[in-house]
């Protein structure tokens, strides 16, 4: 299994998650991207190279998804043929579930995205937020996607190109990648996660407003695209 893990300024949960991880797919390769963090999070970036991470950095925070391609082109380039397993390393990605959609993968050959049901104690803002955002995909694409949101995701070997070319630096890429899937006819399929909130999310480096808007103006563009309202 190719695990690739995006991160900012992480906490020592990344260390949590990389050894969780290995103790339960011995033979998994890990693929950590800095995206710019500060000398803060530098022994914890040294902590997961040293349990066998491969660990790429950007020299200034450029965005997820700028981390996210960086570390696809890596895998291509190193690991050819193989499926890579998206997650955020933040502790809310159960192994169990980061195995489920990674298996899911394997045996359907398409993208996977692993979906919360946001039930129990979920924060107002992401319930209202996947709420708003479920609905909007939903009319501009014709697609059910439960979760739109979902930063675990496994891609099969054969769309990481693709991926690369999907426009997007920042949080706005992972809604760009369904919004190109959608369009070009490249199937997603999803099976149900965890839904795990840890301190009312407050290792999410999302910016409440600021990321809104690049999450938001894609999937409003798509939706008045007029090849668009005739497929939906």
């Amino acid at each position: 299994m190719i695990m690739l893990l995006p991160v900012y300024e992480p906490g020592h949960g990344l260390v949590t998650t990389v050894t969780s991880l290995r103790d339960a797919v011995p033979g998994a390769h890990l693929v950590v991207v800095d995206d710019g963090s500060g000398p803060a999070s530098a022994r914890v970036l040294r902590d997961v190279e040293d349990l066998g991470c491969t660990v790429l950095r950007h020299d200034a925070n450029r965005g997820k998804g700028a981390a996210l391609k960086t570390g696809l082109r890596h895998i291509a380039a190193e690991y050819p043929g193989r499926a890579v397993i998206c997650a955020d390393p933040d502790g809310q990605h159960r192994v169990e579930d980061i195995l489920r959609v990674a298996e899911h993968v394997a045996v359907s050959g398409r993208m996977v995205l692993g979906v919360r049901r946001f039930e129990g104690r979920v924060p107002l803002r992401s319930r209202f937020g996947n709420a708003v955002t479920r609905l909007l995909f939903r009319a501009a694409t014709g697609c059910p996607v439960v979760d739109t949101q979902t930063g675990l995701r496994g891609y099969p070997a054969g769309l990481l190109d693709w991926l690369c070319r999907v426009p997007g630096e920042r949080f706005e890429y992972e809604m760009n990648v369904l919004l190109h899937a959608a369009r070009s006819g490249v199937p997603i399929e999803q099976t149900v996660i965890a839904t795990t909130y840890l301190g009312d999310n407050g290792s999410s480096h999302f910016g409440s407003l600021k990321d809104s808007v690049r999450v938001y103006r894609p999937l409003l563009r798509h939706a008045l695209t007029p090849s668009a309202r005739s497929r939906a």
